[in-house]
């Protein structure tokens, strides 16, 4: 059992590998598409611009990659920036399309709350899922961004959080999962969800 750590150039990578190694997952960093293809899952990482990001994906010929793993059923996770380019586009910068695979736009947090939202926050759980499992209502995770998603379909979010709008914090499609905020510097809320992950990774 491996994960692909997507590398797009961006990306709190350290971090995050160090996770996963905690709760027992092995990783590798790579932007090989045939290295990537043999993982049972793949994380595309946090931190970063959408279209900085986006460009790399697409020069790297990462898109179909992330798409193939999708088609096969793997788990396919976007932590914080990795999340937001799960969906149609980002208005962060100009219009940059993002990969599609669930359907909403990235827009900028509004100014009535400070821009970044940085710090803890609560979540507030809006249907089951096994990524949740032993999450509550209030438990505290971690974030770092400026733009949040606005999901055509709420049917995929799980939780979220408040920070002048409702930003979706947790969602999933089938074997698609998504995180705004950042499990691994989440104390042990981020471990366990990253814990119940493990039962995705095939």
């Amino acid at each position: 059992m491996k994960l692909g750590i997507v590398d797009y150039g961006t990306g709190n990578i350290y971090s995050l590998q160090k996770a996963l190694k905690h709760i027992g997952i092995d990783t590798v960093v790579s932007k090989d598409a045939i290295v990537l293809d043999c993982c049972s899952g793949i994380v595309l990482p946090g931190v970063g611009a959408f279209c900085d990001a986006a460009a790399n994906m697409s020069a790297y010929g990462l898109e179909q990659v992330i798409l193939n793993q999708t088609a096969k059923g793997k788990l396919v996770l976007g932590i914080c920036l990795g999340m937001q380019l799960m969906y149609d586009y980002s208005m962060e910068g100009g219009m940059h399309k993002g990969l599609g695979l669930i359907s909403g736009r990235v827009e900028r947090i509004p100014d009535t709350a400070k821009v970044p939202h940085m710090g803890w926050n609560t979540l507030s759980i809006q249907k089951k899922s096994n990524v949740l499992e032993g999450i509550g209502d209030g438990d505290y995770v971690y974030y770092v961004h400026s733009y949040y998603v606005k999901p055509e379909d709420s049917t995929y979010v799980c939780a979220c959080s408040s920070y002048g709008v409702d930003i979706p914090a947790v969602v999933v499609k089938e074997n698609i999962v998504g995180m705004q905020f950042h499990p691994e510097k989440s104390g042990e809320t981020g471990l366990k969800i990253l814990n119940n992950l493990k039962e995705l990774i095939i």
